[in-house]
């Protein structure tokens, strides 16, 4: 087990002059401390225009300052951004290697696509298009590292010419990959791709377990075909954590925090709506986060086991002995690596200062004996099969001799590129999904803050038919894993009565009918203003299933995929 800490360098409302320069000098104060008592890597996010929530759009930067504060601690980039409108992959190469030969060779390479509509918006980049432009930029900026020269590149995202892009990285042959994940599939995707899953779910460590065990099992198979020319076999989770002596202390100097963290990612990731500048994520927190699952009340000191998710996120805040049995938990079903977001919200610094000690002298040494004897047994049972996986990889490209920089004609090849037709398909695509996300936006304003008879009113037997045969249309067989089968949902009324319709899918289509279904695969049963409001984003799945409003039957683990089989926005 390794041990890192988490910035997305948040910043509610209200700002003070001087705010963001305290923000940053505190983090590198944070890094430094956490270095010294014995945490393996501190990650650092990139995000762009989502205020509050993270003002960290130059990672590269905070962590080149913080590796000439620092001797040992790692440096994760956690993640950047590889749609090349955001970033351009020889841009990313060069940073990330120059950041590897200013640390001395301790930089980790997260990658991701980003799926907020603030960011993806904001660049111009379709979601539809984000996961091909991702695996397309990983492996130009790979053979970037390797390949001297880069024989250049032609794809429908990226044209570029040879040129040997320099400087080359410290590690060998480049910085360990990691992907950022957010449920199962993804962390299958990242072990296909042989690099380490970063998970931001939240998911207790009996859950996490079977993601690990899915992920070392393609990892050890003929799925695994490398992203980049080294193999990083690892599963990192991410959590909230505020650490005391006194439990209720620790609650009461992190449980804010932690939540914050939570409801800001649902605000940007979600369908709320927002105005650049105006929208106050603070004060709607305040006001409603015992709607939205982060309930301040439902948080209590008991000296018992944590749990991640209490009917409200909890995290690893809690006393040294509470943590260190969570940490246990995660240990004992395979886990690597838990990252602890302590940096969020209105969490104070001088906690979070004496949270690390704290974790340092009574916490981390639990946890180190026998480590480094532990990862040398994985390396060594691994090594046939991450043997296999790299031999399955395409190899560095040789440029033929001859190649010399030509500016007009090198010009005149992007620009014929630029002006190939956009793919019919994807256009199409993008407009589906630009109507759906208009469509979400408007049903939100339908349902927030209206009464629940009022929804029942508007929502009856004709508007539920438009609306399930609507659901079916939107079904997007790339979300769904492979899953067919029927799903059935129940919708009950303040009456006491109550309707069933069922969805079937099947061959890469779904059909939408009233009644039961037959054999469901899973049974989703809610009020009907309770589900209309979780589709709509204005409610928290995982309060009403706490609180029993909401109930599930059957394969749980189709439940947090259903908006996105259906078109809606991404849960994670």
């Amino acid at each position: 087990m390794r041990f890192s800490i988490f910035y997305e360098h948040q910043l509610p409302r209200p700002w003070e002059d001087g705010a963001e320069a305290r923000l940053y000098r505190d983090a590198l104060e944070q890094v430094e401390l956490a270095d010294r008592v014995g945490f393996d890597c501190v990650w650092a996010v990139e995000h762009h225009f989502l205020e509050e929530y993270s003002h960290s759009s130059a990672p590269e930067v905070f962590l080149a300052a913080a590796s000439q504060r620092t001797r040992r601690i790692r440096l994760g980039h956690g993640i950047v951004q590889l749609p090349p409108n955001v970033n351009h992959p020889a841009r990313v190469a060069e940073r990330v290697a120059t950041l590897d030969l200013v640390s001395g060779g301790r930089v980790d390479f997260g990658t991701g696509e980003s799926s907020s509509s603030a960011e993806l918006g904001g660049f111009g980049v379709r979601r539809g298009d984000k996961r091909e432009q991702w695996t397309d930029a990983i492996d130009a900026i790979t053979r970037m590292f390797v390949e001297e020269p880069f024989a250049g590149w032609r794809s429908r995202w990226i044209q570029m010419p040879p040129r040997n892009v320099v400087p080359k990285p410290v590690q060998k042959p480049h910085p360990p990959l990691w992907v950022a994940c957010s449920r199962r599939e993804t962390i299958e995707f990242a072990a296909r791709n042989g690099i380490g899953a970063l998970s931001f779910s939240f998911v207790e460590p009996e859950d996490a377990g079977r993601w690990v065990d899915a992920y070392y099992r393609i990892i050890e198979s003929q799925e695994c075909v490398p992203a980049g020319f080294a193999v990083n076999p690892n599963v990192a989770v991410v959590l909230p954590m505020m650490l005391h002596e006194d439990e209720a202390t620790a609650i009461e100097r992190g449980i804010d925090g932690a939540h914050f963290f939570g409801f800001a990612l649902a605000h940007y990731y979600g369908t709320t709506p927002h105005d650049p500048g105006r929208t106050d994520i603070w004060d709607a927190f305040q006001r409603r986060r015992a709607a939205q699952g982060f309930d301040r009340d439902q948080i209590i000191a008991n000296a018992e086991a944590l749990r991640v998710n209490v009917g409200s996120l909890r995290g690893a805040v809690g006393t040294p002995d509470q943590v260190a049995d969570l940490i246990r938990r995660y240990q004992a079903v395979g886990v690597d690596q838990i990252s602890f977001v302590l940096q969020s919200g209105p969490n104070r610094h001088e906690h979070i200062m004496e949270a690390l000690e704290l974790f340092g002298k009574q916490v981390l040494p639990r946890f180190t004996e026998g480590r480094e004897e532990r990862e040398a047994a994985k390396a060594e049972r691994l090594a046939p099969a991450i043997e296999r996986a790299l031999a399955r990889r395409d190899p560095p490209r040789t440029l033929p001799p001859g190649y010399r920089i030509d500016e007009e004609a090198e010009i005149l090849r992007a620009r014929r590129a630029a002006r190939r037709p956009a793919d019919l398909r994807s256009t199409l695509a993008a407009a589906r999904a630009g109507g759906r996300r208009r469509a979400q936006r408007g049903f939100h304003r339908l349902v927030h803050g209206v009464p629940d008879e009022r929804i029942e009113r508007r929502f009856g037997a004709r508007a539920q038919r438009v609306f399930f045969a609507g659901m079916a249309r939107a079904f997007d067989p790339a979300m769904a894993g492979g899953f067919e089968g029927e799903l059935m949902f129940r919708l009950t009324r303040r009456d006491g009565t109550a309707t069933e319709w069922t969805i079937r899918v099947a061959d890469g289509r779904a059909r939408s009918r009233p009644g039961p279904a037959r054999e469901p695969a899973l049974t989703v049963t809610a009020a009907t203003a309770d589900f209309l409001r979780v589709l709509a984003g204005d409610a928290n799945p995982a309060t009403l299933l706490m609180d029993g409003r909401l109930k599930l039957r059957g394969d749980v683990e189709l439940a947090p995929r259903l908006s996105e089989m259906f078109g809606g926005p991404s849960p994670y």
